[in-house]
Protein backbone atom coordinates (compact mmCIF):
# COMPACT_ATOMS: atom_id res chain seq x y z
CA UNK A 1 0.00 0.00 0.00
CA UNK A 2 1.50 3.29 -1.25
CA UNK A 3 2.19 5.75 1.46
CA UNK A 4 -0.58 8.03 -0.37
CA UNK A 5 -3.62 4.94 -0.05
CA UNK A 6 -2.33 4.81 3.83
CA UNK A 7 -2.62 8.64 4.01
CA UNK A 8 -6.08 9.20 2.59
CA UNK A 9 -7.49 6.08 4.57
CA UNK A 10 -6.14 7.61 8.11
CA UNK A 11 -7.56 10.67 7.29
CA UNK A 12 -10.94 8.99 6.15
CA UNK A 13 -10.49 7.77 9.91
CA UNK A 14 -10.12 10.76 11.76
CA UNK A 15 -12.84 12.90 9.60
CA UNK A 16 -14.97 10.10 10.51
CA UNK A 17 -16.05 9.82 6.63
CA UNK A 18 -17.21 6.46 4.55
CA UNK A 19 -15.50 5.82 1.19
CA UNK A 20 -18.29 6.58 -0.56
CA UNK A 21 -18.53 10.04 1.47
CA UNK A 22 -14.98 10.43 0.76
CA UNK A 23 -15.05 9.97 -3.25
CA UNK A 24 -17.65 12.12 -3.91
CA UNK A 25 -15.81 14.78 -2.13
CA UNK A 26 -13.55 14.56 -4.98
CA UNK A 27 -15.98 13.23 -7.71
CA UNK A 28 -14.43 9.71 -7.16
CA UNK A 29 -15.79 6.64 -7.99
CA UNK A 30 -15.83 4.49 -4.89
CA UNK A 31 -14.41 1.43 -6.13
CA UNK A 32 -11.69 4.16 -7.55
CA UNK A 33 -10.96 5.03 -3.73
CA UNK A 34 -10.93 1.50 -2.64
CA UNK A 35 -7.93 1.00 -5.69
CA UNK A 36 -6.18 4.25 -3.97
CA UNK A 37 -6.25 2.98 -0.67
CA UNK A 38 -5.12 -0.71 -1.34
CA UNK A 39 -2.35 0.74 -3.70
CA UNK A 40 -3.74 -1.16 -7.06
CA UNK A 41 -4.13 1.81 -8.75
CA UNK A 42 -1.88 5.80 -8.98
CA UNK A 43 -4.36 8.76 -8.67
CA UNK A 44 -4.12 11.49 -11.01
CA UNK A 45 -2.26 14.26 -9.93
CA UNK A 46 -5.38 16.59 -10.04
CA UNK A 47 -6.45 14.45 -7.93
CA UNK A 48 -3.69 14.50 -5.24
CA UNK A 49 -3.54 18.26 -5.60
CA UNK A 50 -7.71 18.74 -4.75
CA UNK A 51 -7.23 16.68 -1.59
CA UNK A 52 -4.49 18.10 -0.27
CA UNK A 53 -5.56 21.63 -0.85
CA UNK A 54 -9.01 20.32 1.05
CA UNK A 55 -7.39 18.96 4.12
CA UNK A 56 -4.28 22.21 3.86
CA UNK A 57 -1.83 18.85 3.98
CA UNK A 58 1.22 19.23 2.13
CA UNK A 59 1.61 17.33 -1.22
CA UNK A 60 5.40 15.78 0.14
CA UNK A 61 3.78 14.99 3.06
CA UNK A 62 0.45 13.60 1.67
CA UNK A 63 2.86 10.80 -1.31
CA UNK A 64 6.21 10.42 1.16
CA UNK A 65 5.50 10.65 4.85
CA UNK A 66 3.08 8.08 7.08
CA UNK A 67 0.85 10.51 8.43
CA UNK A 68 0.17 10.05 12.02
CA UNK A 69 -3.22 10.56 13.59
CA UNK A 70 -1.48 13.30 15.97
CA UNK A 71 -0.32 15.70 12.52
CA UNK A 72 -4.28 15.21 10.91
CA UNK A 73 -5.47 16.25 14.36
CA UNK A 74 -2.63 19.22 14.51
CA UNK A 75 -3.94 20.33 10.48
CA UNK A 76 -7.32 20.15 11.87
CA UNK A 77 -6.60 22.31 15.03
CA UNK A 78 -4.64 24.98 12.97
CA UNK A 79 -7.34 25.34 10.99
CA UNK A 80 -10.47 25.67 13.54
CA UNK A 81 -7.36 28.34 15.44
CA UNK A 82 -6.91 29.82 11.94
CA UNK A 83 -10.52 30.70 11.71
CA UNK A 84 -11.51 31.70 15.10
CA UNK A 85 -8.57 34.15 15.05
CA UNK A 86 -9.60 35.65 11.97
CA UNK A 87 -10.67 39.07 12.33
CA UNK A 88 -13.84 39.74 10.31
CA UNK A 89 -13.97 43.62 8.69
CA UNK A 90 -17.75 44.87 9.56
CA UNK A 91 -18.80 47.87 7.39
CA UNK A 92 -20.86 50.37 8.34
CA UNK A 93 -24.86 50.13 8.38
CA UNK A 94 -26.09 53.25 6.72
CA UNK A 95 -29.59 54.23 7.50
CA UNK A 96 -31.39 54.80 4.15
CA UNK A 97 -34.09 57.82 3.46
CA UNK A 98 -36.55 56.34 0.42
CA UNK A 99 -39.27 58.22 -1.16
CA UNK A 100 -41.85 56.36 0.89
CA UNK A 101 -39.84 57.53 4.30
CA UNK A 102 -39.26 61.53 3.30
CA UNK A 103 -41.87 62.87 5.04
CA UNK A 104 -41.87 61.54 8.15
CA UNK A 105 -38.42 61.61 8.25
CA UNK A 106 -38.72 65.38 8.25
CA UNK A 107 -39.96 65.06 11.48
CA UNK A 108 -38.76 62.07 12.98
CA UNK A 109 -35.25 62.66 12.20
CA UNK A 110 -33.80 62.46 15.67
CA UNK A 111 -36.12 59.98 16.73
CA UNK A 112 -33.73 56.61 17.47
CA UNK A 113 -36.79 54.33 16.72
CA UNK A 114 -37.54 56.02 13.70
CA UNK A 115 -34.06 55.59 12.26
CA UNK A 116 -33.55 52.38 13.08
CA UNK A 117 -36.66 51.10 11.12
CA UNK A 118 -35.50 53.08 8.18
CA UNK A 119 -33.64 50.68 5.01
CA UNK A 120 -29.98 49.85 5.53
CA UNK A 121 -27.25 49.79 3.33
CA UNK A 122 -23.87 48.03 4.50
CA UNK A 123 -21.22 50.07 3.04
CA UNK A 124 -16.85 49.88 3.59
CA UNK A 125 -16.88 53.37 5.24
CA UNK A 126 -15.24 54.51 8.09
CA UNK A 127 -17.74 52.97 10.56
CA UNK A 128 -16.74 55.07 13.74
CA UNK A 129 -18.94 58.19 11.31
CA UNK A 130 -22.34 59.00 10.99
CA UNK A 131 -23.72 58.32 7.58
CA UNK A 132 -27.41 58.87 6.10
CA UNK A 133 -28.34 57.99 2.70
CA UNK A 134 -30.96 59.71 0.37
CA UNK A 135 -33.12 58.63 -2.14
CA UNK A 136 -33.21 61.31 -4.94
CA UNK A 137 -36.65 62.11 -5.63
CA UNK A 138 -36.55 65.38 -8.09
CA UNK A 139 -34.94 66.62 -11.70
CA UNK A 140 -33.49 69.59 -9.53
CA UNK A 141 -29.50 68.24 -9.50
CA UNK A 142 -29.68 67.45 -13.30
CA UNK A 143 -28.20 69.80 -15.93
CA UNK A 144 -27.38 69.04 -19.77
CA UNK A 145 -28.80 65.42 -19.02
CA UNK A 146 -26.11 64.90 -16.57
CA UNK A 147 -26.66 64.62 -12.24
CA UNK A 148 -28.62 62.80 -10.12
CA UNK A 149 -32.27 61.33 -11.19
CA UNK A 150 -34.77 60.11 -9.47
CA UNK A 151 -33.72 56.59 -7.66
CA UNK A 152 -30.12 57.55 -7.26
CA UNK A 153 -28.74 57.22 -4.06
CA UNK A 154 -26.81 59.65 -2.36
CA UNK A 155 -24.56 58.81 0.64
CA UNK A 156 -23.72 61.93 3.24
CA UNK A 157 -21.39 62.58 6.39
CA UNK A 158 -23.38 64.21 8.76
CA UNK A 159 -21.57 67.75 9.52
CA UNK A 160 -22.52 69.36 13.32
CA UNK A 161 -23.89 72.82 13.14
CA UNK A 162 -20.13 74.50 13.79
CA UNK A 163 -18.40 72.65 11.04
CA UNK A 164 -21.40 73.84 8.62
CA UNK A 165 -20.10 77.37 7.70
CA UNK A 166 -16.79 76.32 7.25
CA UNK A 167 -17.82 73.89 3.97
CA UNK A 168 -16.75 75.09 0.43
CA UNK A 169 -19.66 76.59 -1.45
CA UNK A 170 -21.05 74.48 -4.04
CA UNK A 171 -20.75 71.19 -1.28
CA UNK A 172 -23.24 68.74 -2.33
CA UNK A 173 -25.83 68.33 0.93
CA UNK A 174 -28.77 67.27 2.00
CA UNK A 175 -30.76 69.22 4.54
CA UNK A 176 -33.31 68.78 7.33
CA UNK A 177 -34.89 72.53 7.26
CA UNK A 178 -37.96 73.77 8.14
CA UNK A 179 -40.63 71.47 6.82
CA UNK A 180 -38.95 70.29 4.10
CA UNK A 181 -36.23 67.61 3.03
CA UNK A 182 -33.69 69.26 0.49
CA UNK A 183 -30.54 68.30 -1.54
CA UNK A 184 -28.42 71.01 -3.61
CA UNK A 185 -25.40 72.50 -3.18
CA UNK A 186 -25.08 74.27 -0.38
CA UNK A 187 -23.07 78.32 -0.58
CA UNK A 188 -22.59 80.09 2.69
CA UNK A 189 -23.70 83.70 2.64
CA UNK A 190 -24.17 86.19 5.15
CA UNK A 191 -24.82 83.72 7.99
CA UNK A 192 -28.00 82.10 5.60
CA UNK A 193 -27.43 78.67 3.45
CA UNK A 194 -28.21 79.18 0.48
CA UNK A 195 -29.48 75.61 -0.96
CA UNK A 196 -28.65 75.79 -5.37
CA UNK A 197 -30.26 73.20 -7.61
CA UNK A 198 -28.31 72.37 -10.90
CA UNK A 199 -31.29 72.25 -12.48
CA UNK A 200 -31.04 76.22 -14.53
CA UNK A 201 -34.88 76.88 -13.75
CA UNK A 202 -34.98 75.91 -9.72
CA UNK A 203 -34.86 79.10 -7.63
CA UNK A 204 -32.34 79.24 -5.17
CA UNK A 205 -33.84 78.42 -1.34
CA UNK A 206 -31.86 80.27 1.90
CA UNK A 207 -32.07 80.12 5.29
CA UNK A 208 -30.74 81.20 8.25
CA UNK A 209 -27.84 78.81 9.55
CA UNK A 210 -29.54 78.70 12.95
CA UNK A 211 -33.08 76.66 11.26
CA UNK A 212 -31.04 74.15 9.80
CA UNK A 213 -31.92 71.00 11.98
CA UNK A 214 -29.69 68.62 10.43
CA UNK A 215 -27.21 68.49 7.24
CA UNK A 216 -25.15 65.75 5.93
CA UNK A 217 -22.29 66.12 3.48
CA UNK A 218 -22.64 63.65 0.52
CA UNK A 219 -19.54 61.92 0.17
CA UNK A 220 -20.58 58.89 -2.09
CA UNK A 221 -23.53 58.46 -4.87
CA UNK A 222 -25.25 55.10 -6.42
CA UNK A 223 -26.45 55.70 -9.89
CA UNK A 224 -29.54 53.43 -11.19
CA UNK A 225 -27.92 53.80 -14.85
CA UNK A 226 -24.25 54.39 -16.07
CA UNK A 227 -23.54 58.30 -15.62
CA UNK A 228 -21.96 59.88 -18.75
CA UNK A 229 -18.32 61.43 -17.59
CA UNK A 230 -17.97 63.53 -20.73
CA UNK A 231 -14.87 66.01 -20.47
CA UNK A 232 -15.73 69.50 -19.79
CA UNK A 233 -14.11 71.15 -22.82
CA UNK A 234 -16.02 68.48 -25.16
CA UNK A 235 -19.08 69.44 -23.50
CA UNK A 236 -18.41 73.24 -24.12
CA UNK A 237 -17.43 72.77 -27.62
CA UNK A 238 -20.99 70.66 -28.24
CA UNK A 239 -23.26 73.24 -26.68
CA UNK A 240 -21.12 75.60 -28.85
CA UNK A 241 -21.51 73.61 -32.07
CA UNK A 242 -25.51 73.08 -30.96
CA UNK A 243 -25.87 77.21 -30.55
CA UNK A 244 -24.43 77.74 -34.00
CA UNK A 245 -26.45 75.34 -35.60
CA UNK A 246 -29.31 76.84 -34.24
CA UNK A 247 -27.84 80.40 -35.21
CA UNK A 248 -27.69 78.87 -39.18
CA UNK A 249 -31.06 77.59 -38.82
CA UNK A 250 -32.62 81.07 -37.99
CA UNK A 251 -30.43 82.47 -40.77
CA UNK A 252 -31.97 80.48 -43.70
Amino acid sequence: MSFFGKNIKKIRGVKGLSQQAFAELFELKRGTLGAYEEGRSEPKIETIIKIANYFSIAIDDLLTNELTVNQLLKFKGDLTTYAEDVKREKFAIVPCITESTANDYITLYNTEGFIKELPTMQLPVNPTKEFRGYTVSSLEMTSHDKGFYPKDVVIGEKVPPTVIKKLNNGTLVFVVVENKLIFRRLYVIKGNAVLRADHKNIEDSSFPLSEIKELWRVRYAFFRRIPEFGDLVEDKLLLIEQELLRMKEKLR
